[in-house]
């Protein structure tokens, strides 16, 4: 009878825990019901990536860090040495220069020219269009044996560049982007390069050209090299003169590159709204359809890219300084705490369907507890804004108020710390060692003195007799 009860009871057990545990189970699986998906995209290339050039905020990436072929990419660091050397005044745009049998010699048959002769002379400016523009790669060694005397030291100087940018991964062995297997860029190093390139206001008006017209060129002899001639772009988000399909309204720049080992690269900036968008795209191929429609991916893939980026995100302020009061335990003071805020408004970019007050607020702090005084505006924490395990921001969070120490808190830890401290103790119990050693010593010797005193007799015994009184 007694097993039964047991049996009974512990049956009961059971179901009680199932039945608690059931409405916990379902309740997890629900939570998941709101979760809002981040947008993500496959372009076909051997690299990608997406960002907003302002905030440096990726949208999309992809094997940034590879090292890849970057064809005539490599354009965009000759542009820049140039441009470098017009700002500190070692050449000027309308410079005229002349164009060497040791610039053009190296630039095979068959690679993009503008068709410039020995003996040409042309300005700086025409010469950067015919780099941009046509992708020249003679114009790139002509600009570099006027910026550093030999294209070998201009090479140098490309790679000085790029590594004073933080570029890790790259390495240049000529100007304009001949193929070499020692020749390599990633796609995070060739958006430095172009960051800094647009960093100049020369450039985005080159790179963002359809067509430019360059002048007629004589010999000193009088002779025509060329007439007037008008350079179409390789870059077909821009005009649809080498190709149709393509041309994207908000597109602006930048620069195209090509080779059979590096297949179809591209790097562009798009605006929209207000919204400055950056792409690039290395290595992507040229397929075609079953009907012998050809379609080269780096246009199309830039152009997927954009409106993935346009179209599921959008910019937010995600924080501002009124949004988040913490409070930071205060001590030494008759005021207990102190309220922090963030340092500065944050905006950021966020898929469209994210609601800001979705996101995560995450307090760190690195102590609980901090001594008065406390000035206005230290930095007390900091506060990181999340959403799964992507970070949007991390921001100081700064004390709004003065907190004055007291006076009396402080004397008494400054005397608690005193009297804390090892020396001390140890000092301490030395004097305390010695006051007993004096006390002992003290009353050992007044025991002594009552117990020999100073009374006569034999043996320090001492009489009463007196005598008989004489009469």
């Amino acid at each position: 009878m007694k097993n039964r009860r047991l049996l009974s009871v512990f049956f009961l057990c059971i179901l009680t825990f199932v039945t608690v545990l059931t409405p916990f189970a379902a309740a997890e699986e629900t939570e998941e019901d709101g979760v809002v998906v981040m947008p993500t995209i496959e372009i076909p290339a051997k690299a990608s990536l997406l960002i907003d050039p302002e905030t440096e905020e990726i949208l999309h990436q992809d094997n940034i860090h590879e090292r890849l072929y970057p064809a005539s990419l490599t354009k965009i660091m000759s542009t820049l040495l140039v441009l470098e050397a017009v700002d500190s005044g070692k050449l000027t745009m309308d410079q005229e220069i002349t164009a060497t049998a040791s610039a053009l010699d190296p630039v095979p048959d068959n690679a993009s020219t503008a068709d410039l002769k020995v003996g040409e002379t042309l300005t700086v400016q025409d010469l950067l269009y015919c780099v941009m523009v046509v992708s020249a790669n003679e114009a790139c060694n002509i600009l570099a044996e006027a910026v550093s005397g030999s294209i070998d030291a201009f090479v140098a100087a490309m790679n000085a560049k790029a590594q004073a940018l933080g570029c890790e991964d790259t390495h240049f062995v000529n100007t304009s982007g001949l193929h070499d297997d020692d020749h390599y860029t990633t796609a995070w190093d060739m958006y430095l390069i172009t960051k800094a390139a647009m960093a100049h206001e020369n450039f985005m008006p080159i790179a963002d050209t359809a067509y430019f017209t360059l002048p007629a060129t004589t010999a000193a002899d009088g002779t025509q090299y060329h007439g007037e001639r008008t350079l179409y772009t390789t870059n077909l988000l821009l005009s649809p003169y080498r190709g149709r399909g393509y041309v994207y309204s908000a597109a602006q720049g930048i620069k195209t590159g090509t080779t059979t080992p590096a297949g179809n690269c591209l790097i562009s900036t798009a605006t929209k709204d207000g919204r400055s968008l950056l792409g690039v795209i290395l290595g992507a191929d040229t397929v075609t359809d079953e009907n012998g429609n050809s379609d080269n991916q780096s246009f199309s893939g830039m152009i997927k890219l954009f409106d993935w980026g346009f179209d599921n995100f959008s910019r937010k302020t995600i924080l501002t300084t009124k949004s988040f009061m913490g409070e930071v335990k205060v001590s030494l003071s008759e005021i207990d705490h102190v309220v922090v805020q963030p340092a500065k408004d944050v905006e950021r970019l966020l898929p469209k369907d994210l609601d800001v007050e979705d996101l995560t607020l995450t307090e760190f702090y690195p102590s609980e507890e901090v001594e008065a005084p406390v000035s206005k505006g230290d930095v007390l924490g900091q506060l990181t804004v999340s959403y799964g395990e992507v970070e949007y921001a991390t921001v100081d969070l700064l004390a709004q108020d003065d907190v004055a120490a007291s006076r009396l808190l402080v004397f008494r830890r400054d005397v608690t710390e005193f009297v804390s401290r090892r020396e001390v103790q140890l000092g301490a119990i030395a004097v305390v060692a010695v006051i007993l050693v004096i006390l002992i010593l003290v009353k050992t010797s007044g025991r002594r003195r009552r117990r020999y005193g100073r009374g006569g007799g034999y043996g320090g015994y001492r009489s009463n007799y007196r005598g008989r009184k004489r009469r």
